[in-house]
């Protein structure tokens, strides 16, 4: 088989004196994700899809939060160590397409943003990295604002490793 599919998903708790980081892209908001690393729910989801599609885990296994090293990190150069990984295996990321679930701020003029950066670091163009925002009608603890949360979907075909 020369194609793989996998999905990822993340949720983080709003909190104050952190900031919103989403596709490695700063947004200005009230409020910040909690982790133990950024907490860009937005970047981990498609980490776990890339993951996901070659049976290799989660990001968890890769970078646990017990571990003082990943405290803080950035997690677009997480996604740099996943995407060396899949292409290690023979594998690469064809295209991706994600969802992001908040009832605020408003991210349509940050998506742009988000594609570009994920782009760039996963050594695609922006074309084939979709980023969509939703709210959840005020349903659930991402409609009450407690959170925020991610789904992505990654296409994985043959390719060769760096």
């Amino acid at each position: 088989m020369n194609i793989r599919i996998g999905n990822g998903y993340d949720i983080h708790r709003l909190v104050s004196d952190r900031p919103l980081i989403l596709g490695g892209v700063k947004i200005p908001h009230e409020l910040g994700l909690l982790g133990h690393s950024d907490a860009d729910v937005l970047t981990h989801a498609i980490m776990d899809a890339m993951l996901g599609a070659l049976s290799l885990g989660d990001i968890g296994h890769y970078f646990p939060p017990s571990d003082p090293k990943w405290k803080g990190a950035d997690s677009l150069v997480l996604l740099e160590q996943v995407n060396q990984l899949v292409r290690s295996k023979g594998w690469q990321v064809s295209n991706l397409d994600s969802v992001i679930v908040a009832e605020r701020p408003k991210l349509k003029p940050h998506i742009q943003a988000m594609r570009d950066r994920l782009a760039t670091v996963l050594h695609l163009t922006p074309d084939q990295v979709g980023v969509k925002a939703t709210t959840n009608e005020q349903l659930g603890p991402v409609g009450r604002e407690e959170g925020i949360a991610a789904y992505a979907i990654a296409l994985l075909t043959k390719g060769s490793g760096e």
